[in-house]
């Protein structure tokens, strides 16, 4: 065999083994994916106060550091005028995360609604936003994650 094929073979190696590599560390720098999301929401009855669940698995390569929740109405004309951004959900509250599988983690928000507070929500289509935070610190913001109804 011929040096210049040798030496031709060995480049080509050379490259594609660094296209690799790259391709490797670049799926592993993806933020946090959301996927099976749901949002619940029963209104409070005579004999029971109401609740509002909202359940997702977020999966993020270096694992899965928290999920902060926010609800809000549809038809809200503050958020209309002023859309909700990541540093804003920053400071909502958090769901509870547990393992369920490579890089993935079940995250549940759970809250009870009195009669009260039912009283006094926005009636209609709400939506739920979400910022997830990978252990890295990559995260994934989405403002529309799920949508639900308050009657």
């Amino acid at each position: 065999m011929s040096r210049r094929i040798i030496l031709g073979s060995a480049a080509a190696l050379v490259v594609l083994g660094g296209a690799g590599a790259f391709a490797l560390a670049h799926a592993g720098e993806q933020p946090p994916a959301l996927n099976n999301s749901s949002a619940r929401y029963m209104a409070p009855a005579a004999d029971r106060e109401g609740s509002f669940t909202f359940t997702t698995d977020v999966t993020a390569a270096s694992g899965v550091k928290s999920l902060k929740v926010l609800a809000w109405p549809a038809d809200s004309p503050s958020v209309a005028k002023d859309p909700l951004t990541e540093k804003e959900l920053a400071a909502a509250e958090s769901a509870t995360c547990k393992p369920a599988g490579d890089d993935t983690a079940r995250c549940t928000y759970k809250v009870t609604v009195t009669a009260a507070e039912a009283t006094e929500s926005a009636k209609g289509s709400w939506h739920v936003a979400t910022l997830a935070t990978a252990d890295n610190g990559d995260t994934a913001f989405n403002d529309k994650t799920a949508t639900f109804t308050v009657d």
